[in-house]
């Protein structure tokens, strides 16, 4: 996790986010976000190749948590087939709000 351009909080997430490893983590980072006064929080899944549920949920309540604290939290791509699936499958594509890509999500 680190902070950049003008108070945004980039929380960089790679390999698997599954509940053997990652989600757990994950769910660490996007609390502390959430609650660090950054103005926005970006969530990198551009190199991100599986989530499972747990994962997932992490996502979910760091969302919950960002809404609470009325900080923005902001899901950057590109996502892999598999990522994206899920969110389909799961119909949580609503939940969250994608961009295409990190530098988008900074500038946003």
């Amino acid at each position: 996790m680190e902070t950049v351009g003008d108070g945004v909080v980039l929380v960089r997430v790679r390999g698997s986010v599954d509940g053997w490893a990652g989600s757990a983590e994950l769910a660490e980072a996007l609390t502390v976000a959430a609650d660090g006064g950054g103005r926005r929080t970006v969530v990198d899944l551009s190199e991100v190749a599986f989530v499972d549920s747990a994962g997932l949920h992490a996502l979910l309540d760091g969302q919950r948590e960002h809404d609470s604290a009325g900080v923005p939290l902001v899901v950057a791509g590109p996502l892999s087939v598999k990522v994206r699936r899920l969110f389909e499958v799961t119909g949580t594509l609503g939940a969250f709000r994608f961009v295409d890509d990190v530098a988008a999500a900074i500038k946003e």
